[in-house]
């Protein structure tokens, strides 16, 4: 199968943006890999590519680490409009993947779209399910602390984070010479019910995040929720650039891509 090329042939391409939601349980990150362990972005294009009959270039909005999951993760590719029926690649790709992965809105956009250069936002949800007792309906899907944790202290905390830092101490450097600053729109805690129990979410929400940088804050956030930090050193934390000062990283399950903003 050869990738369709839109500069190879007479026919133009189609600009194809897909919203995808999926269950990062059993895959190593989202990231298309030759090798290795399945992803969830080799898992699809190869979904894609047998619909379409053709091979594509995908691209995505974030590129979730491995265990993470989406509901409004964003890809786009090119296809060929001669082998292209919208209805047919959503039904096709869905039938294929399910339940794991699947496409809840799937459109053609203009050729100038790309879900990762596009997007303006991100906005990522942390639940932590927080009881005496674990419940096996959210186990794949929220972080299960038994202890109780200070919800005030952990809403104080988000307030440093607000606005453009160098979030240095709250992600993992990838290189030396990459930067790590960041502009976060929001940060709260709300409390909500799930299937009976008692959850919070961290709503978080950034231009564009660094590796580990949710994870991080919410592993920090916790430790103010349980007191071992207060919410008044988050900032210092921060400031000091220096990753042994936040919290240990919180497990990948817990955390949902859920919608990106163009």
């Amino acid at each position: 199968m050869t990738l369709f090329d839109p500069d190879g042939g007479s026919a133009a391409h189609s600009r194809v943006r897909a919203t995808v939601a999926y269950d990062g349980t059993g895959f190593a990150g989202f990231a298309v890999q030759k090798d290795g362990p399945p992803t969830v972005g080799g898992t699809l294009a190869g979904a894609i590519e047998r619909v379409l009959g053709h091979a594509i270039d995908l691209t995505c909005a974030g590129r979730t680490d491995a265990g993470v999951h989406a509901w409004g993760q964003v890809v786009s590719f090119d296809a060929d409009p001669s082998r292209l029926d919208i209805h047919g690649l959503e039904r096709g790709v869905n039938k294929l993947l399910r339940p794991a992965i699947s496409i809840r809105d799937v459109r053609v956009v203009d050729e100038s779209f790309d879900a990762r250069f596009s997007a303006k936002s991100r906005l990522y949800r942390y639940t932590i399910l927080n009881q005496e007792t674990p419940s096996p309906f959210l186990a794949a899907t929220s972080w299960w602390v038994d202890r109780p944790l200070d919800l005030a202290a952990m809403r104080l905390g988000c307030d440093p984070l607000i606005g453009e830092h160098d979030f240095s101490s709250l992600c993992r450097r990838p290189g030396p010479d990459a930067t790590l600053v960041r502009r976060v729109i929001d940060a709260r805690w709300e409390v909500v019910d799930a299937a009976g129990s008692c959850c919070l979410e961290f709503w978080i929400e950034a231009n564009a995040f660094c590796h580990q940088m949710v994870r991080s804050i919410v592993g920090t956030l916790v430790d103010v929720g349980l007191g071992r930090t207060k919410a008044g050193e988050v900032a210092g934390i921060m400031r000091s650039l220096d990753r042994s000062g936040a919290g240990n990283v919180a497990p990948s399950h817990g955390l949902c891509l859920w919608r990106v903003r163009y």
